[in-house]
């Protein structure tokens, strides 16, 4: 391997590895507010990519009719709780119209706009627009009822609730791959080394977006609120902040994070229904190297996993997955042994 070569494999690497790290950072969120250790994190990708493939052949994708079922459960279930409870029903009214006004517009939007051909920004927006809104209705209907259970059942109804988006998305999109047109299809040259418009997209967009989220925990009272539930959810619901409010406010950022990620990946990597579990795990696997505590840790993590990736699929190609996810042993283990835990009672 010469410095070409090998600068060719650190910039993939590198380009992998930011993506990696958005999904670390919204697995670390997610666990860190809600205690959910949530595996479908890469089928936001997938919806993300493959909503703009289809939207690309001007045809309604999928996921709109999704969006509007799951809005409507999530409807049905404000009706339920606001009867149970004895709630007026202008106030029960008020909640539905909440519930079902963005789904609906977004829904409605891309209807109209699909069989237009708009520019593929204005796809890749409306993608995010549609997506994005699945993280505050699957916390709702998945996990909300089940806030104060266990680890263990969390983990659990996450390894469903994957199951389940998984079969959606070959229903929705098919067994198909699709690829998307790059975003900017310029290359720039530094020698032996190039590095293309797009991926120079993806490492802007990466940077940009972790910034924003460290201005708003640090900057805004509903990121400070974030913060505060992250650290202790009690003391934090003694403090006036409703843990719900918490976990569908970081489900919703974590989907628009994938979905993003989706966009972002989509024109380098050929995208398939279930392609999002194996990008979500290496996510995971980076979040894992930061005890899934650490955003900076997490990001290291991730800009690892991007490189062990590529050098490993240099030098052995059928077994870069084998190399990416055996160096979670190590980190395990060392964490294991550096904060052992006895048995729960």
């Amino acid at each position: 391997m010469d410095f070409s070569i090998a600068g060719i494999l650190a910039i993939d690497g590198l380009t992998n590895g930011a993506v990696y790290a958005l999904l670390a950072l919204a697995t670390v969120l997610l666990f860190a507010v809600t205690r959910v250790i949530f595996i479908p994190q890469g089928e936001f990708v997938a919806f993300g990519a493959l909503t703009l493939a289809i939207m690309q052949t001007g045809r309604v994708p999928g996921t709109v009719w999704f969006l509007l079922v799951l809005a409507g459960a999530a409807a049905i279930s404000d009706i339920y709780e606001g009867v149970k409870h004895g709630h007026p029903v202008a106030r029960i009214g008020k909640q539905v119209a909440r519930t079902l006004s963005v789904p609906v517009l977004v829904s409605l939007v891309a209807i109209w706009a699909a069989p237009r051909g708009f520019p593929l920004v204005v796809q890749a927006v409306l993608a995010l627009a549609l997506v994005t809104p699945f993280g505050t209705l699957i916390y709702r209907l998945a996990y909300e009822r089940l806030a104060s259970a266990s680890v263990l059942v969390l983990l659990i109804v996450s390894v469903g609730v994957h199951f389940a988006l998984v079969g959606l998305g070959l229903f929705f999109f098919g067994a198909e791959g699709f690829r998307n047109p790059s975003f900017w299809d310029a290359r720039f040259s530094a020698g032996a080394v190039a590095l293309s418009g797009q991926a120079l997209i993806i490492f802007l967009a990466s940077i940009a977006l972790i910034v924003l989220l460290w201005l708003y925990f640090e900057r805004t009272l509903s990121g400070k609120a974030l913060r505060a539930t992250a650290v202790n959810r009690v003391g934090a619901r003694l403090m006036g902040i409703s843990s719900n409010s918490a976990g569908r406010l970081a489900f919703t950022m974590a989907a628009f994070i994938g979905a993003l990620s989706g966009l972002l990946i989509g024109p380098t990597t050929t995208i398939f229904f279930d392609s999002g579990f194996i990008i979500g795990l290496k996510g995971f696997v980076a979040a894992v190297f930061a005890g899934l505590s650490s955003y900076p840790l997490a990001m290291v993590g991730a800009l690892l996993v991007g490189l062990l990736e590529s050098f490993g699929s240099f030098w052995a190609s059928a077994f870069k997955e084998v190399i990416v996810f055996s160096s979670i042993l190590p980190v395990l283990l060392w964490r294991s042994l550096r904060d052992p835990h006895g048995e729960e009672h």
